[in-house]
C-alpha cells in the first residue's frame, strides 16, 4: 500500500508526447546553460547513463517497458547503477543486499520521498513523506488501524461486499480491473472512514477516479491536462474530508476505521492532529490501498485462469471451508482465512510474479558512500523490487508461476513485496484478508474465460493484463 509504482500510462502518455516532445525540446535549448548535469569532482558515481539534460532518460522510461528499461540497465551496468527520470538524478539498486541497507540497516541516511507533484497530490503530510518522531507517531497510529487484531472483526463486513459485487458479474463481460477497484475501494473506505453514507462514498469514489488518472500524468498544470483536472479533484476531496472531520468533532463520536483513531489520538502533551494531518493521511491510505490491491486481484484471477488445474485445487481448498460454514450456518471468520495455505500461496506468487510495486523512492539526506560509489545529498535511491524478484539465483525459473516455491521460506530480503523496513506498507495484512475473502467466494461460485486473444501488459499506474483484463464470468456447475 504505502510504497508506489510509478510505471506509465502507456495509451494516455502516448497523445500527450506528441504534444509536448516539441514544447520540452525548445524549452530545453532554452534552459540548457542553466541545466547541465554537473558530476561532483573527484568522486567515483555509481555507472550509467543521465541523459539529456533536465529531461535526462524520462521520456524512455515513459515509451518503452519499464521492466526493459530497468533490466537492460541492470545487465549493461551491474546491480547499481544510476539515471536520471522525473527530473531528478537517480541511483538504481537490484541487489537484496544493498536494499537493505537502504531500507533497514542505514535508513536513516535515506528518507522516504516522491517527486513533488506526488507529494502535493496525495498531501505533503501524509504519512509516506514523513520521517522522524512525527512519521513514528502516524506509523503506529495507522498500524493500530490495520493490525490483525483490528481488522480481524472486519471480516463479515469485507465479506457483504464481496457477496454484494460478484453476482452483478454473473453472465456478464467485466474488466477485472474496473471491477476490483470498486471492492477494493469499498473495502478502503470502510476501513479508513468506518461505515459511511452511500452517497458519501460515491462522491469521494468519483473525485479518487479523477485523481488516479493524474497521479502518473506528466505533472503540467495547464488547463486540460490531467494533472490539472486532478489537482482540482484533490481539493474537493480535501473539503469533503474536512467536512466529515468537522462533523465528527462536533457530535463528539469519532466513528470508526482509521479516521476514528487519528480524531482520537493525542501526544504526550495532548495535541491533538490538524484537520488537514488527518485528511491527507486518510487521502494516502485510501488511494494506496485500493489501486494497489485492485491490480493484484486482477494478476491472480489471470494466472488461475492460466493455470486450471491450480484453478481447481484452489476451489477444493476453499469447498472444504465452505462445506464447515454450511454445516455450522455461518460466515467467514478470521480463523477460516487463516486456513487457506494454498490461496495464501497463490496470493504470495502473484505478488511476487507480477511485482505491482516495482521500486520505492528515498533520498540521501547526506552524501554517501556506497557499496564503493558516491550518492550525492539529495539524489533519489530507488531499490528495484521486481529486479529482485525476478531474479533467477533466488526464484528459478522466475517468469514460472509456481506457488509452491513459497512452502519453503524465501531467503532473506529478497521477497519484498510490501517493502521492508520502519516505511513498510502497515496494510499488507488488510490486502491479503480482502483478496482471500473474495477468492473464497468467487472460485467457489464462478468461473471465468478471458475475452479476446491480447496478451501483454498496460500500466495505469500499476502493471495489469492489457485492456483491465476483459473476462466473461458464468456461474460455477457444481458437482
Amino acid at each position: 500500500m504505502q510504497v508506489f509504482s510509478l510505471s506509465p500510462l502507456f495509451a494516455l502518455f502516448h497523445s500527450q508526447f506528441v504534444i509536448l516532445i516539441p514544447l520540452l525540446f525548445c524549452s530545453l535549448l532554452l534552459l540548457l546553460p542553466f541545466l547541465q548535469w554537473r558530476q561532483p569532482r573527484h568522486k567515483r558515481l555509481p555507472p550509467g547513463s543521465m541523459g539529456w539534460p533536465y529531461i535526462g532518460e524520462t521520456l524512455k522510461l515513459y515509451t518503452e517497458n519499464p521492466n526493459s528499461f530497468f533490466s537492460n540497465r541492470q545487465k549493461r551496468y551491474g546491480d547499481i547503477f544510476k539515471t536520471h527520470i522525473l527530473g531528478c538524478p537517480c541511483v538504481m539498486i537490484s541487489s537484496p543486499e544493498a536494499a537493505r541497507v537502504v531500507l533497514v540497516s542505514r535508513a536513516h541516511l535515506f528518507k522516504p520521498t516522491y517527486p513533488p507533484s506526488k507529494e502535493k497530490m496525495i498531501g505533503p503530510e501524509a504519512l509516506f513523506f514523513q520521517q522522524g518522531a512525527y512519521h513514528s507517531r502516524l506509523k503506529k497510529l495507522v498500524q493500530a488501524s490495520f493490525l490483525p487484531s483490528a481488522i480481524r472483526g472486519s471480516v463479515s463486513k469485507i465479506e457483504h461486499i464481496a457477496l454484494k459485487l460478484i453476482p452483478t458479474w454473473n453472465n456478464c463481460t467485466i474488466y477485472t480491473l474496473q471491477e476490483m477497484k470498486r471492492y477494493a475501494f469499498d473495502v478502503a473506505m470502510i476501513s479508513a472512514l468506518g461505515d459511511q453514507h452511500d452517497i458519501e462514498m460515491e462522491g469521494i469514489k468519483n473525485l479518487y477516479q479523477c485523481l488516479e488518472k493524474g497521479y502518473n500524468s506528466m505533472p503540467l498544470d495547464l488547463p486540460g491536462t490531467p494533472f490539472r483536472k486532478a489537482m482540482k479533484a484533490r481539493k474537493l476531496l480535501n473539503e469533503d474530508l474536512r467536512r466529515i472531520i468537522e462533523k465528527r468533532r462536533e457530535i463528539g463520536k469519532h466513528g470508526g476505521g482509521l479516521l476514528g483513531i487519528l480524531l482520537g489520538a493525542e501526544d504526550e502533551k495532548h495535541n491533538q492532529l490538524s484537520d488537514s494531518q488527518i485528511a491527507d493521511n486518510i487521502i494516502g491510505v485510501i488511494f494506496a490501498a485500493h489501486d494497489t490491491t485492485a491490480s493484484i486481484l486482477t494478476w491472480i484471477l489471470k494466472y488461475l485462469h492460466d493455470n486450471v488445474n491450480l484453478l481447481e485445487a484452489v476451489t477444493k481448498e476453499q469447498e472444504g471451508i465452505q462445506r464447515k460454514l454450511f454445516e455450522e450456518n455461518r460466515g467467514l471468520t478470521w480463523d477460516d482465512t487463516r486456513s487457506m495455505p494454498l490461496t495464501g500461496r497463490v496470493i504470495q506468487e502473484t505478488l511476487r510474479t507480477a511485482s505491482i510495486l516495482s521500486f520505492t523512492f528515498r533520498e540521501a539526506v547526506e552524501d554517501v558512500e556506497f557499496e564503493g560509489y558516491f550518492i550525492p545529498k539529495g539524489w533519489k535511491v530507488l531499490p528495484l523490487f521486481r529486479t529482485i524478484h525476478h531474479n533467477a539465483e533466488f526464484f528459478p525459473q522466475p517468469e514460472k508461476f509456481d506457488p509452491s516455491r513459497f512452502e519453503v521460506p524465501p531467503r532473506p530480503n529478497t521477497y519484498m513485496p510490501f517493502g521492508n523496513g520502519v516505511h513498510a506498507c502497515p496494510g499488507s495484512e488488510l490486502a491479503k484478508l480482502e483478496t482471500l475473502i473474495l477468492l473464497h467466494h468467487l472460485t467457489t461460485s464462478c468461473r471465468w474465460q478471458v475475452v479476446g486473444d491480447e496478451d501483454g501488459i498496460q500500466y495505469g499506474p500499476f502493471p495489469v493484463p492489457k485492456r483491465g483484463l476483459p473476462i466473461k464470468v458464468t456461474p460455477r456447475n457444481k458437482k
